[in-house]
């Protein structure tokens, strides 16, 4: 058990002496509280300062001081910024000259690609579509040549260098694919590959159009997060989905929002009360030339695309991994951890035990009033002691 002694200086104000264990002394180089606190307000008569004043408070100290000093929640969504390396005069003239390359050769460069695969998709896709109605076999399997063509243009805009690790991706009934989720481009590097249909939330603008008529082809489901009633009607298709033997391969990103890249947030159980086999699918970026993670509250995704655009290149790994099936007396809350444990490990991401919808919401009034409740009474305890 660890034992205070508090001395006073000749100015009155208490001071932290020592720290002493049973095993070991420890010297404590931090400021004392009792500096940031007013002078005169922790004097009693006797000069002292009584350690049980503040530890009378010190669970609700002590949860705030953890919420604030080790908030693993919020790290999940924050981008860490790249080591500058232009600080000195003989490097900070080579950064200028690969600011000159990348926005005025290879932007203007991949714009065009950009452009010229729109043009050939656009005026490939639409025909397709039209005219070959009443030959839906035929009409699939074009539009979803095209779409993972269009992908594959858009992973071109960015200089993506991806290496696919695993057997690829076949249409089988009864198989549902999970991967852990950084940005959108997610959906594109695993499209151009295999054209999946994917669960995703409903998105406003350009991509909300796209969504609503060249992605509805390849079977894809949206939902709107907020709606209640999106989540029943989204479980329905879910299940409908994967019975059909010509339907697309199901892709569910189970976090339900974009992690950084270095942790997994838990898993939906969804994707996993199915009764079909789960794939799981890892993605790994390499932050060497840009972040791919996308901070949907800070950066429209047309902005996002624009930062991956000017980059030297996007850089990832993919993983297709063993196929897992519930197992006897498993529960799908179970199996959820369990395939989240299989991406985490391959991608070398750190679990973290939180529900990634809390970053869309804010703490109930009544969580918040229960803290306050608690702080009040033991404050009050305090006083009648007095």
């Amino acid at each position: 058990m660890l034992k205070f002694r508090l001395t006073v200086r000749a100015t009155g104000r208490p001071e932290m002496s020592k720290m002493k264990s049973s095993s070991s002394e420890l010297d404590l180089d931090r400021p004392n509280i009792e500096d940031y606190l007013p002078y005169g307000c922790i004097q009693e008569p006797n000069g002292k300062l009584r350690l049980r004043d503040l530890l009378d408070i010190s669970p609700t100290l002590t949860e705030a001081a953890g919420a604030i000093v080790d908030d693993s929640f919020t790290r999940c969504f924050k981008s860490i910024p790249p080591e500058p390396w232009n600080w000195n005069v003989y490097l900070f003239p080579l950064w200028c000259l690969g600011v000159g390359v990348r926005y005025l050769i290879l932007f203007p460069l991949r714009v065009l690609v950009l452009t010229i695969g729109w043009i050939i998709f656009l005026s490939a896709y639409f025909p397709v579509h039209v005219l070959l109605k009443g030959h839906d076999k035929l009409r699939k399997k074009l539009e979803r040549g095209l779409v993972e063509l269009i992908c594959s243009f858009f992973v071109a805009s960015w200089t993506g260098v991806v290496k696919y690790h695993g057997p690829r991706p076949s249409m089988r009934p009864k198989q549902v694919f999970v991967s852990n989720h950084t940005s959108m481009i997610d959906f594109i590097i695993l499209e151009q590959m295999t054209a999946f249909a994917v669960i995703m939330q409903k998105h406003p603008g350009w991509v909300g159009l796209l969504q609503s008529t060249i992605l509805e082809s390849v079977g894809c489901i949206w939902f709107h997060r907020s709606e209640a009633k999106d989540r029943e009607i989204v479980a329905k298709k879910l299940r409908d989905h994967v019975q059909g033997a010509d339907n697309n391969p199901l892709l569910i990103f189970p976090e339900g929002t974009c992690v950084n890249n270095h942790y997994t947030v838990m898993f939906k159980k969804g994707a996993f009360e199915l009764g079909c086999t789960v794939c799981p699918i890892a993605i790994k970026y390499n932050k060497i030339f840009v972040d791919a993670f996308w901070n949907s509250r800070k950066q429209s995704f047309t902005m996002h695309l624009l930062q991956l655009m000017t980059s030297w290149a996007v850089v990832c790994d993919v993983w297709y991994l063993e196929p897992q099936n519930l197992k006897p007396g498993e529960t799908p809350i179970e199996f959820a951890e369990r395939v989240r444990d299989i991406i985490s490990v391959r991608a070398g991401l750190k679990k973290v035990p939180w529900d990634g919808y809390l970053k869309y919401s804010r703490p109930s009034p009544k969580h918040r009033e229960m803290k306050q409740q608690s702080f009040a009474e033991s404050v009050l305890r305090r006083l009648e002691e007095k």
